[in-house]
């Protein structure tokens, strides 16, 4: 996005950083040293409450959708799809070791797990839609903001497995093997898509956001960005990216709420 805003308008910057989205928040969005924080889950309480400590009012707009992603090794020829019980056995503390642990007929072989790290929104959803409130997640994986890593260490380990956005799978298809995720158990096998995502079918789901400083929006070529970036989250810019694009309703609902805030 902001690449295609700064192509259209010269002399304006929009410098972007790479962090997550609890990182974003704390090191950067509430303490007043960024405009807009992108994020891939609601902000906390206690990210509103640091904000607020800082005259920082977050203005969120909902404005797009992701399939979040669960992938193994390509020659992981023994899963092809996993419940939620079984990610929960795998990515919660003191939970299984190996493969056979999830399943008797699969191999005896130890689960290798990459993961994003706890200040990453992607974890932060994980944990709380798949691991779940009375358990913990896991220490025993190599955490990294960094989704390459992720790939990378899944791809080179028979028994490798992690979890990322869509839109990173998308890029790497190849290189991994996304894994099916059934909801329930008269659920489906359901796979990752932009499709079975827009339509509610597959369980892993979740809107994205970005938050922007409520007072950012009196600086005209904030409030520029911002109203082009909420316009173009209806294109197929996203789908493109490897994000399910905001629906129409979504939009016009955003533009007024900015037009409101703006003044």
């Amino acid at each position: 996005m902001a690449e295609e805003f700064m192509s259209e308008h010269d002399g304006v910057n929009v410098t972007v950083d790479s962090t997550g989205s609890g990182g974003g928040f704390k090191n950067w969005f509430c303490p007043g040293d960024s405009d807009i924080n992108g994020a891939s889950r609601p902000i906390t309480d206690g990210e509103i409450e640091q904000c607020s400590s800082n005259n920082v009012e977050p203005v969120e707009f909902e404005i797009a959708g992701d399939a979040l992603t669960v992938a193994v090794n390509n020659d992981a020829d023994w899963v092809d799809c996993l419940t939620f019980e079984e990610l929960r056995q795998i990515w919660s503390e003191g939970g299984v070791t190996n493969w056979s642990d999830v399943r008797d007929e699969w191999p005896d072989m130890e689960i290798e797990r990459y993961g994003p790290a706890s200040t990453s929104g992607t974890f932060d959803y994980f944990n709380e839609n798949v691991v779940g409130e009375d358990t913990k997640h896991t220490t025993e994986y190599q955490p990294t903001e960094e989704d390459e890593t992720i790939v990378q260490g899944i791809r080179d380990n028979k028994g490798g497995m992690g979890y990322f956005g869509f839109a990173y799978y998308k890029s790497n298809s190849e290189a991994v093997k996304a894994v099916e995720i059934k909801n329930g158990d008269g659920g489906e096998c359901t796979p990752p898509s932009l499709a079975n995502a827009k339509d509610g079918s597959y369980p892993l789901a979740r809107p994205l956001y970005i938050y922007v400083a409520e007072s950012a929006l009196q600086d005209e070529s904030v409030y520029e960005f911002v109203k082009f970036y909420l316009e173009q989250a209806e294109t197929d810019v996203v789908q493109e990216i490897g994000y399910v694009p905001s629906s129409p309703e979504q939009r016009d609902k955003n533009l007024e709420k900015l037009a409101e805030i703006a003044g």
